[in-house]
């Protein structure tokens, strides 16, 4: 079986979008992030086995205290 993969699109504190950037890339199962301009302030994309892999790497992005909202998209 392949591995799952998804996009959390992230509203950050204001100013904090690469402090965010930097600690999100250290977690295991984020393969990627971004800082964006727009609605959004930063995109990563994360990866694992299966919904309870993505789903352990989404409550650890939600600790961090930066973060103000999240969005997860899971690729189809």
């Amino acid at each position: 079986m392949g591995s799952l993969k998804a996009y959390v699109l992230l509203i950050t504190s204001i100013g904090k979008e690469t402090d965010v950037l930097n600690e999100l890339k250290k977690l295991e199962g984020v393969k990627d992030g971004t800082a964006v301009y727009g609605e959004y302030d930063v995109v990563v994309e994360i990866e694992g086995k299966d919904l309870d892999d993505i789903n352990r790497t989404i409550s650890q992005i939600r600790r961090n205290p930066n973060i103000i909202r999240t969005v997860t998209l899971i690729s189809m």
